[in-house]
């Protein structure tokens, strides 16, 4: 049972995590399954490790999400899934980068049911053949191609969408970012799509936009806001660059702490979406003591004057 927990403890964290949107309800599903396992010790474990155990937590991962949907209908303003650490140096890193689907995928399956989202991520995050995600969810193989092509249309994405974290799209954040700090409103207007839609989420514990904020204008009103406000703490502001999610983001830290995680979906030369994750109890993997300094060598420092 040790050796199974070694072998694939990795592998199903990455698809619990998917599954739920949140790193504890990831964790927690492993565990039950593993707990669950050690005591029933089942045939299908012995012949069949990954599949059954795939099975188990996707049937853990379900029913853990349909209780979860019920506490979000009573979320203070929008719910964002619990971004997570993803370098290959991090000490943190407990989930296969390469079976990771993008942040703004990660959004998009919100709009599924517990069903068409298993179907979903075994498929296009996982790549198993149609045959084996039947045998996990319990339905035949044409009723699961079924399933994915309904939960891509609901998704509003023809195929698969991974954002790749890489030497261009860092170069290209950093400059939006640098003109977030230059104060150079034309720039970041001329970044941004003209369909741009902005998402905070501060659970009620922060200050975030209750709602989405569209349009090009007002998300560079709102993103302003923000940074200009944050250049006032009197701990300085700290912007590093990240791979969060397996794409590059951008932490922002108010002196030791981590304010807001920042990620970016762009669709060609623009940017299509703003998500901006605040809430603290979604920030655990970044709050770390001294790990912006040590892990990365690309902070940004503006002390308040």
């Amino acid at each position: 049972m040790e050796e199974l927990y070694r072998q694939y403890k990795k592998l199903l964290l990455t698809l619990a995590y998917q599954m739920t949107g949140t790193w504890s309800d990831a964790e927690d599903a492993v565990q039950d399954v593993f707990m669950k396992v050690c005591d029933v010790n089942p045939a299908g474990l012995t012949e069949e490790p990954k599949a059954y155990l795939c099975k188990m937590v996707v049937n853990r991962c379900r029913d853990l999400y349909k209780s979860a949907r019920r506490r979000r209908e009573h979320y203070v303003g929008e719910w964002l899934p619990e971004p997570i650490l993803t370098s290959e140096d991090d000490p943190l890193n407990f989930i296969v980068r390469d079976e990771l689907l993008s942040y703004a995928v990660l959004v998009l399956l919100e709009k599924l049911s517990p069903a068409e989202r298993a179907v979903f991520v075994l498929r296009e995050a996982l790549g198993i053949e149609y045959a084996g995600i039947a045998e996990i969810i319990g339905k035949s193989e044409v009723n699961c191609r079924k399933i994915f092509s309904r939960a891509r249309e609901k998704m509003g994405i023809s195929g698969m969408e991974r954002d790749v974290a890489d030497t261009h799209r860092e170069t290209w954040i950093r400059r939006f970012v640098s003109a977030l700090e230059q104060n150079n409103t034309e720039q970041v207007i001329s970044m941004l799509a003209d369909d741009v839609v902005l998402i905070s989420d501060g659970g009620g514990k922060v200050l975030a936009a209750v709602r989405p904020i569209t349009y090009r204008v007002a998300v560079t009103k709102f993103l302003f806001g923000i940074f200009h406000k944050s250049f006032q703490h009197e701990g300085g502001i700290h912007l590093e660059m990240s791979e969060i999610n397996g794409q590059i983001g951008v932490v922002i830290r108010l002196g030791e702490q981590v304010d807001t995680v920042a990620l970016i979906h762009n669709e060609g030369h623009s940017i299509r979406n703003i998500y901006l994750i605040r809430n603290p109890d979604k920030l655990g993997f970044f709050n770390i003591p001294g790990g912006y300094e040590e892990e990365t060598g690309t902070t940004q420092t503006r002390d308040n004057d």
